[in-house]
């Protein structure tokens, strides 16, 4: 190319990437990327938001494919700034979002002479990462774009890593590409669709384990179809990347996390009809405690993987079984807020009273939370995002991609204390982007859930594990923190305060937080 039309490897990055559909692009840049960041200004189109950390940079990017199913770019700094953004990078492979990680690094020139920040990019990257190529000329830059973002658009959606040296952005000849089509999302195999067909017709005690886009409002009422023409029993898998819920929804409880309850609450199952899911296994392993959580006699059934389409898949199997249209199950009316004490049940139902029509509950909560679904069920309608991949710090930034790709939608992050400061930082992209996110910080100034693990593994705390375990000495102030940060922030010590914060911070536009004293 020449003249007007020529550009370097930078601006065919942006032209391609905004040709593919990529809108956002969440960005924490350093030297390598400063010929990306300068073709972004020179380029319009491109929403760009700045994260302060890199974890923070990559749960947005998980946030925001949840609610769109878009992909967009991250912008990271060299191996290192992948590394830090490598725990969400986790949480986002195990919800199944599509990301589109830009990642700059050495010149290929310079690379040789072993510069500080050189690194094993690419070997961070793979564990994380579906798709992952390194460019290595200005020519290609685009190209590898186009098939970035193709591999982070296939179904289910894919985590894909493109390494670009500094030369190849700043170097001209780039290329722009045009996108590349998108695989459309595999159909059930029909015989998988009769075995499931027969297994309902003729077992007993069957249950159908929903994830993943089975868990989406369509599938769900399908799913019922079946199960009421048949007996069997629904569940949803432990960890979700979005569920739709709420009333005309489905009171879908979720397999339990702790190891005993979970064993005892599937010891009846004989057959499991995995719909987009796995059979449920232990998130760690215990002393003399199985692995698998369902019985080891039972059999399990795959409808469909991850990559398959469950709708298309549960609708076929409503016309294998002549399953009839049913009404969806009456969750009676929402309940009312609660006052006194904090309790887990009693914050359920205040936010279920209280939240908005559509609202987002960015869930990382933790071992507080874990009784929040029942009391949830009668809310109106909404989506629930939890924490995918158990690797902490996922929420704060959570829902701040989830209400840039929301469309003004209210956000509510339900957010342990200690996992909160892994990422706090997220708060100050909340606030210079004026989102709409009320985050209720649950204070109990403890890793609790390592309490809890540390009795499931036998082992009685001291006073050296107790101080590990406690978030105290001193306290932190996560009114003045979140001050500090631009969000207005406020502290409650029982339910009926925590209610009043929250019905104010939903008639605003803007964050705002609320530690909750527990």
């Amino acid at each position: 190319m020449s003249g007007r039309d020529a550009v370097n490897g930078a601006e065919s990055l942006v032209h391609t990437l905004l040709g593919c559909g990529v809108e956002v692009c969440f960005a924490n840049p350093g030297t390598s990327e400063m010929h990306f960041v300068a073709a972004l200004d020179r380029i319009p189109g491109m929403k760009c938001v700045l994260g302060l950390q890199e974890n923070v940079v990559t749960g947005m990017a998980d946030g925001y494919w949840r609610m769109t199913g878009k992909p967009a770019a991250t912008l990271l700094h060299c191996g290192p700034g992948l590394a830090n953004g490598l725990s969400n990078l986790h949480n986002a492979r195990r919800a199944r979002s599509g990301i589109v990680n830009c990642v700059g690094d050495q010149a290929t020139y310079h690379r040789p002479f072993d510069a500080p920040l050189t690194a094993d990019t690419e070997g961070w990257a793979r564990g994380v990462s579906h798709w992952l190529r390194t460019s290595t000329k200005a020519k290609d830059v685009g190209a590898d774009a186009a098939a970035a973002v193709q591999a982070a658009r296939t179904a289910p959606g894919q985590i894909a890593t493109l390494v670009l040296p500094s030369d190849t952005c700043w170097d001209e000849g780039g290329v722009v590409a045009a996108p590349l089509p998108v695989p459309v999302a595999q159909q059930a195999d029909p015989l998988a669709v009769r075995n499931a067909a027969r297994i309902l017709r003729e077992k007993k005690n069957v249950l159908i384990l929903l994830g993943g886009t089975a868990l989406r409002e369509g599938a769900q009422a399908l799913a019922w179809r079946a199960a009421q023409a048949t007996g069997a029993k629904l569940l949803a898998e432990g960890s979700n990347g979005r569920v739709q819920r709420g009333q005309g929804r489905l009171p879908l409880e979720r397999v339990p996390y702790p190891a005993d309850v979970a064993i005892k609450a599937l010891e009846w199952v004989e057959h499991i009809i995995l719909v987009n899911s796995r059979g449920p296994v232990g998130f760690f392993a215990y002393p003399g405690k199985p692995s698998l959580h369902y019985p080891a006699t039972a059999e399990v059934h795959v409808l469909t993987r991850y990559e398959q389409d469950a709708e298309a898949a549960l609708r076929a199997l409503c016309d294998e079984l002549g399953a009839p249209a049913v009404p969806m199950p009456d969750v009676g009316a929402r309940p009312e807020a609660a006052r006194g004490a904090p309790t887990p049940e009693g914050l359920a139902r205040t936010v279920a009273a209280l939240m908005p029509e559509e609202a987002i509950i960015a869930d990382e909560s933790v071992s507080f939370g874990r009784g929040f679904y029942s009391e949830t069920f009668a809310a109106p309608k909404h989506d629930w995002l939890h924490i995918t991949g158990g690797a902490i710090g996922c929420g704060l930034p959570l829902a701040t991609g989830a209400a840039i790709g929301g469309g003004g939608r209210r956000v509510i992050n339900l957010q342990a204390d200690g996992s909160a400061m892994y990422t706090v930082q997220a708060l100050w992209t909340q606030a210079r982007e004026r989102l709409p996110v009320t985050t209720v910080i649950l204070s109990n100034r403890k890793y609790q859930i390592l309490l809890g693990e540390y009795q499931n593994v036998g082992a009685n705390p001291g006073r050296t594990a107790m101080d590990m375990l406690d978030l105290g000495n001193p306290d932190i102030g996560w009114v003045k923190m979140a001050e500090a940060m631009g969000v207005e922030a406020a502290q409650a010590t029982t339910l009926d305060q925590v209610g009043d914060l929250m019905a104010q911070s939903f008639a605003r536009p803007t964050p705002f937080l609320i530690e909750l004293v527990i």
